[in-house]
């Protein structure tokens, strides 16, 4: 390749992605790699030295038993919480692209949950979990059972999420060819039964996509977490997120925490990663 050639390119680059190369430098990669440095310090978050303790703070987040609770609440949470989000997010997309009347109106209205930043919307529903059914004569959910909060996270989630994924399956829906569902009803096959065997195979990419995009957002959950819950009771409902958070800010083992945090890192990576692995391998199968 000659110079001019090359000079070529790297102009082409630099003036079509340099500027987002630069920022995704500083403000992704630079700080992870901070972080990661950090995670071999006994830093407190406040002082200027930062001494080497090498492999301590590895050691004290896998000693660290409450972070291990919280990691499996996550799982817990996010496993129910992502199936729920996709069924009912693959549901509202169906029925948004079936022809009904008002469709586009549905389309907006369900989609209107993920515009409300988080720790608005658990403000929200705190109050409507702790006061408004109450005063109907439901149960009270939060700061009474692990359960409680548990079901109230699952349900915030749910309507915040699904919406979004919802315009992910629609996508997925108009690009299947209405030829091949035609075809497949003039062989014998009832709608439902052309759904399921000819347009759930061929929408595989929004799958992998909104699984993904829902695992990752339920592993890092702490917005709502702490506006909903606060991680009562007796902080049986502190998610991974927010112990990390409270590891390294509110008592001050900033190296811990921070060595936490990339262990849920890792932990969500691995899990999405491999769900994308295996969806795709599906997709080029089929």
């Amino acid at each position: 390749m000659d110079k001019n050639k090359m000079s070529y390119k790297v102009s082409q680059f630099l003036m079509f992605g340099g500027i987002s190369t630069v920022l995704f430098l500083g403000v992704v990669i630079l700080p992870f790699i901070y972080g990661l440095y950090l995670t071999f310090t006994s830093w407190d978050g406040v002082s200027r030295s930062k001494p080497l303790v090498g492999f301590a703070n590895y050691l004290a987040a896998f000693k660290d038993i409450d972070f291990w609770a919280a990691m499996g609440r996550t799982i817990i949470y996010s496993a129910i919480a992502v199936i729920l989000i996709n069924i009912v997010a693959f549901l509202l997309a169906y029925l948004v692209t079936s022809g009904v009347k008002g469709q586009n109106f549905f389309r907006a209205g369900f989609f209107v949950p993920n515009l409300i930043g988080g720790i608005v919307l658990g403000y929200v529903w705190q109050f409507v979990f702790s006061r408004a059914l109450p005063a109907v004569g439901i149960p009270k959910l939060l700061g009474t059972t692990e359960s409680g909060a548990m079901f109230a996270m699952i349900l915030v989630s749910v309507w915040q999420f699904a919406g979004y994924m919802m315009l992910i399956y629609v996508a997925g829906f108009m690009s299947v060819s209405k030829a091949l569902m035609e075809a497949a009803q003039i062989d014998g096959c009832t709608p439902s039964q052309s759904t399921w065997y000819v347009t759930v195979p061929l929408m595989r990419a929004s799958f992998v996509q909104c699984l993904f995009l829902s695992i990752t957002r339920c592993f890092m959950v702490y917005d709502v977490n702490l506006s909903l819950t606060k991680g009562e009771p007796a902080g049986k409902s502190v998610m991974a997120a927010m112990h990390v958070y409270n590891q390294a800010f509110t008592y001050k083992n900033y190296g811990t925490g921070q060595a936490e945090a990339l262990i849920l890192f890792l932990v969500c990576a691995i899990v999405g990663v491999t769900q994308v692995y295996i969806g795709k391998k599906g997709e080029v199968e089929a």
